[in-house]
């Protein structure tokens, strides 16, 4: 592991998504899995930091439309009609990072499942010479599996942190982690340690 060209991706771990007062918590939407992630991520973070590499928080939100309505997609207003207002908006306290793994090198808003798609994630992670990428964050299947596969496209290296990353369901994360065998290397938190040690 080289830290300087190296960065700690911690996907969508956002108070909405995760505290009990975000707006997932407040509609009773989590997994106990999803919910031991800040705290089994919080020695990893501190040890990215020691090391200086990069720590760079997706941050998913609904920015607004007419009269400030979020912008929400059919397909997630049909999984998630508990969205409203004020809900992941743009620089509000739900939308950031969780306070266990504040603060980020630096957070970039997304929109879609993709931490990729119309954003400056890559122009950043470019500017910054980082040529691999650790994942962690939510959710395996969504989100996760989503901007692996859109950075193995664009020829970063990438490594998958089993359980650095959580979904709703046991199955469907073993299951997503699985299929990303082609387009990344499985590791663990525990492994990335170490590693981090050696560098």
């Amino acid at each position: 592991m080289n830290p300087a060209v190296s960065a700690l991706i911690l996907g969508d771990l956002q108070n909405d998504f995760l505290h009990p007062d975000g707006a997932y918590g407040r509609a009773g939407q989590s997994s106990p899995a999803i919910a031991a992630l800040p705290d089994r991520l919080a020695p990893l973070v501190r040890a990215a930091r020691e090391h200086d590499m990069l720590i760079a928080a997706t941050l998913f939100t609904l920015a607004p439309g007419r009269h400030g309505e979020p912008i929400i997609s059919p397909h997630l207003k049909s999984l998630r009609p508990f969205l409203k207002k004020g809900d992941f908006a743009s620089g509000a306290w739900g939308q950031q990072l969780v306070d266990q793994l504040a603060p980020a090198d630096i957070a970039v808003e997304k929109i879609a499942y993709s931490a990729f798609h119309m954003s400056r994630l890559e122009w950043v992670l470019r500017k910054c010479g980082v040529e691999t990428l650790y994942f962690s964050g939510i959710v395996t299947n969504g989100g996760i599996a989503s901007t692996v596969r859109d950075a193995h496209v664009r020829e970063f290296e990438c490594t998958v942190l089993a359980d650095g990353c959580a979904a709703f369901s046991d199955d469907i994360h073993r299951a997503a982690v699985e299929g990303l065998r082609p387009v990344a290397k499985i590791s663990t938190i525990a492994e990335m340690l170490r590693s981090l040690a050696a560098a």
